[in-house]
């Protein structure tokens, strides 16, 4: 057949119907007449490449791959906050995002053919006249040329992009050999056949890679412009356009302008010759300036804008829970993978105010600059929803001037982690004593009458408060706010040390720890999971002495809040994949984990003796003088809560809880233990967390606490007949 005869039987409007297949193996045929010198830009055996093109042709070309069918691409993940369209951070690690035909603009189209294939509209995916062209200059001596038109790079661009393929896979996609080039034009002219050129196009828009860590339009025209690809100018589209011969050279962001413009002006020229635009209109543009307005490309948690640096916090806490969904990979690090390449629209449970305001009151209580910390955490009872994840650091990789770790960090100061045990928390550990001793029979009314010190049943010794005694010797912080007569209602409003190691005797620590775990409290340091395993002798477990969260602690008080119902922590609220639409795995990990933990009656009386040290009162009884009780009157609303000091005032903290939120907040230097914050700034976490608390809430309708039974709030069932002090106090306490 004369090769002019060839040439006719190629171009897809001569063939008749039904002479596709026969086009194909003609196209593949003249390939291997033509050689290697064609095919892969190099002098490669033409007897090679012959019997390579005979075997290609002999194969069906309908059995595509599926890459090329439906492009698995790289697609980045978007985070944002709770409402949906407040954008948190976006996660890639190539930055793309797929948009529509619909969504570029036509100059843009018009603009990446004149570059890169004028005949794009007219061929069947393959170039024949292009590579008769390069088949001359190769052999010739002339530039080096493989004539691949949009649709063969499409090709290539897909498979040495195939997220779901080895490394090894996508390197072959490029490799220079005859098999590699006449398979990717056997691709491409099947994809000519099955997919309309509108389409073709706006694939290769959406894959092609544009320099400045931008991949496909949408990302150009946002990393160069500022803009959305169907807003793009005609001299916008002809640089983003003429960068991808060689995307790194003729970068403007990253070099000279003038390559770029250089480019740009040859694109216009091309595109006169094309047809798409008249010789006055390309004058034009070339007589603009490339007036660049670049968006920085960042990625993952420190990529958060410097104005809300905070957020940073709650999308570190974020990917560490991510990591740990088993739906996502097989791996944390496949996990994280998929978060980077997926095209997830994730809405996380992070409420701007809230964690706005947060991040505030943390750096009312230190400065940023403070080597001491004030960790905050917000969570939603009832759900687990994290709202708010905030400490008095910024959120950077950025050394410090210190040495140590602030004002810069990426630790997770706040929810805890394989390097953050936690902290000390106090006196707020004697809420499990008393749901231990409510779960066991005992009532809130339960007095007992004890001073400091008050030698225990539990090994101790040594202690200088008893030195003649072999067992554990408490004190109260003040004897005489704290000594003598109380119940659970008053002991839990002062915080009476004596009474809860007392309680704590009466019903078992095992039995508060076992409360504890079930309401969250993971006892990450090794030391306090060792004696949680065997707490019998660990007395001081009700003074807060193991290491705990902010986070863990404002979701095992939320779980009072919510009638005893305990919920997993959870940072997200929906998850979409590129389609729009959530995935079964999606669904499942975005809906709240929660359980019956508590007894309702058991939770509700928690919450009332909660109401003591924060100036309110329970349902059936009246107390005063609580630990807190500057509490009620800044939140204005029903509220309960717990102050907690660490021996020492190593740590003071506080948690308030109301029934639609709950927050925790604490002082302390968490790099070193040894650091006492001292009594004074409780009082600062005390307001912080109580301000949080009404400022987060004020749209929000009041809402009541329930009441808890008469059964469980008393013994003899009446509050006529409740526990009263003994007329004759005795002098010192009784140990039975």
């Amino acid at each position: 057949m004369q090769v002019s005869a060839l040439l006719a039987a190629l171009e897809p409007d001569s063939a008749p119907d039904g002479t596709s297949k026969a086009r194909k193996i003609v196209t593949l045929a003249l390939l291997g007449v033509l050689g290697g010198g064609v095919v892969a830009g190099a002098a490669l055996p033409v007897s090679s490449t012959a019997g390579v093109a005979a075997k290609l042709a002999s194969e069906s070309f309908e059995n595509l791959p599926d890459a090329l069918q439906t492009p698995p691409t790289a697609q980045k993940s978007l985070l944002y906050a709770n409402d949906g369209t407040t954008l948190i951070t976006e996660f890639w690690e190539e930055n793309r995002t797929d948009v529509s035909s619909e969504g570029i603009a036509p100059v843009m189209k018009d603009a990446i053919i004149a570059a890169e294939d004028t005949r794009f509209m007219e061929h069947g995916g393959v170039d024949i006249k292009g590579l008769l062209r390069a088949f001359v200059s190769n052999t010739q001596g002339g530039e080096v040329s493989g004539a691949s038109t949009l649709t063969m790079q499409y090709v290539r661009n897909v498979l040495k992009n195939d997220p779901t393929v080895t490394a090894e896979e996508r390197k072959a996609a490029t490799e220079l050999s005859t098999t590699r080039k006449l398979q990717e034009i056997r691709f491409a002219i099947a994809i000519d056949d099955e997919l309309p050129k509108e389409e073709i196009l706006r694939r290769y828009l959406n894959i092609a890679y544009f320099g400045n860590k931008s991949y496909g339009v949408a990302a150009a025209a946002s990393g160069y412009f500022s803009t959305t690809p169907d807003k793009l100018t005609l001299g916008q589209a002809a640089m983003i356009a003429g960068l991808v011969k060689s995307p790194d050279e003729y970068d403007p962001v990253n070099n000279d302008e003038g390559e770029a413009l250089g480019r740009r002006d040859y694109v216009l020229d091309a595109m006169v010759g094309t047809g798409a635009i008249t010789r006055p209109e390309a004058d034009a543009a070339k007589a603009e300036p490339l007036n660049l307005k670049p968006t920085k490309a960042t990625s993952n948690c420190t990529a958060v804008s410097e104005a809300h640096n905070s957020w940073g916090f709650f999308c570190d806490y974020f990917v560490s829970w991510w990591r740990e969904q088993e739906e996502f990979g097989s791996s944390p690090s496949a996990r994280e993978a998929a978060l980077k390449t997926g095209g997830f629209h994730i809405v996380s449970s992070m409420d701007p105010l809230i964690q706005n305001e947060a991040a505030r009151e943390a750096t009312e209580i230190y400065d940023v600059d403070d080597k001491r910390a004030a960790p905050i955490a917000a969570i939603e009872p009832g759900s687990g929803r994290v709202k708010a994840i905030a400490v008095n650091r910024h959120f950077s990789i950025e050394g410090n001037p210190s040495g140590g770790n602030y004002p810069n960090t990426v630790n997770q100061l706040v929810s805890g982690s394989s390097t953050s045990a936690g902290y000390q928390f106090g006196s707020t550990f004697k809420m499990f004593v008393a749901l231990a001793a409510l779960e066991n029979g005992i009532t809130m009314d339960r007095s007992f009458v004890t001073k400091g010190p008050y030698i225990s049943q539990f090994p101790g010794g040594s202690d200088p408060k008893c030195p003649a005694s072999p067992y554990w010797c408490p004190s109260n912080a003040s004897a005489s706010y704290q000594d003598g007569w109380q119940n659970m209602w008053t002991a839990f409003g002062k915080s009476s040390n004596t009474y809860f190691v007392k309680l704590e005797e009466t019903v078992g620590v095992d039995e508060a720890v076992d409360v504890a775990k079930r309401l969250g409290i993971q006892f990450r340091a090794k030391a306090d999971a060792k004696l949680a395993a065997a707490p019998d002798d660990w007395g001081s477990f009700t003074l807060g002495v193991s290491l705990t969260t902010p986070l863990d602690m404002a979701n095992a008080y939320a779980t009072l809040a919510a009638d005893g119902k305990y919920c997993t922590p959870l940072p997200v609220q929906t998850i979409t994949d590129t389609t729009g639409t959530a995935s079964e795995a999606a669904s499942k990990v975005t809906q709240p984990e929660c359980k019956q933990v508590l007894d309702k009656d058991v939770a509700r009386a928690g919450v009332d003796i909660a109401r003591c040290p924060v100036g309110q009162q329970p349902a059936h009884y009246n107390c005063t003088k609580g630990t807190s009780a500057e509490v009620n009157t800044i939140v204005g609303r029903p509220v309960a809560g717990k102050t907690g000091s660490a021996s020492d005032n190593a740590t003071e903290s506080f948690i308030g809880i109301t029934p639609q939120l709950a927050i925790a907040g604490i002082a302390v230097n968490p790099d070193n233990p040894n650091d006492f914050v001292g009594a004074a700034v409780q009082d600062e976490v005390i307001v912080a967390v109580a301000r949080l608390l009404r400022d987060s809430l004020k749209n929000q309708p009041i809402k009541q606490f329930t009441a808890p039974s008469v059964k469980i709030s008393f013994r003899s069932g009446s509050a006529s007949s409740a526990e009263t002090p003994p007329s004759t106090p005795p002098s010192t306490p009784a140990r039975d």
